[in-house]
C-alpha cells in the first residue's frame, strides 16, 4: 500500500512538473514587467469599420493602409503594441491590438497616431485586460517565425 501511495505521489509531482509551474525566471520577469502570477495589465484595443469608409476611394484607403501598418510596426518596435492582426472576413469588427499600457487613456493616444483612425476608416474600442507577461515577448519570437514583414 505504501508503494502505492509513493508512487501516485511522484506520478503527481511529475505532471505537476511537466504541466504546472516550470522554473521560475526572476530577470525574465522583471523583463516582461510580470507580477507574482506572471501576468500583467494590458489595454485591448478592438478596431471596428469606421463611419467615414465609404467616403474613401480605393486608391485612398490603400494609402491609409499603408499608413495603418507602418504605425503598428512603428508601435511594435516601441514596445507599446505586443500584438496586433486583422480578424477574417469583412465584418464590422475589423481587428484587434494589444497594448502594453498602463492606462485607456495611454493606448487612447497611441490609437490617435493611426492614419485610418484619424480618418475615420477605422474606430476603435479599448478595454483593459489581464493577462500573462509573456505577451511581452510575442514581437521578438513572431520576427522567428516570418519570412517576411508586413
Amino acid at each position: 500500500m505504501k508503494c502505492i501511495f509513493l508512487f501516485a505521489a511522484l506520478m503527481i509531482c511529475s505532471i505537476g512538473l511537466s504541466y504546472g509551474q516550470s522554473e521560475y525566471d526572476q530577470k525574465l520577469a522583471e523583463e516582461v514587467g510580470a507580477d507574482q502570477y506572471g501576468m500583467k495589465k494590458y489595454v485591448i484595443a478592438f478596431l471596428y469599420r469606421g463611419d467615414k469608409v465609404n467616403e474613401y476611394s480605393e486608391e485612398e484607403k490603400s494609402k491609409l493602409q499603408e499608413g495603418h501598418m507602418a504605425n503598428i510596426n512603428k508601435m511594435a518596435e516601441e514596445g507599446k503594441l505586443v500584438m496586433a492582426g486583422p480578424f477574417f472576413g469583412n465584418e464590422e469588427l475589423r481587428g484587434l491590438y494589444f497594448f502594453a499600457v498602463e492606462s485607456i487613456e495611454e493606448a487612447q493616444a497611441l490609437t490617435e497616431t493611426d492614419p485610418s483612425i484619424k480618418a475615420g476608416v477605422l474606430k476603435m474600442d479599448l478595454k483593459e485586460w489581464y493577462g500573462s507577461a509573456a505577451l511581452m515577448m510575442m514581437n521578438e519570437l513572431h520576427m522567428k517565425v516570418a519570412k517576411e514583414v508586413i
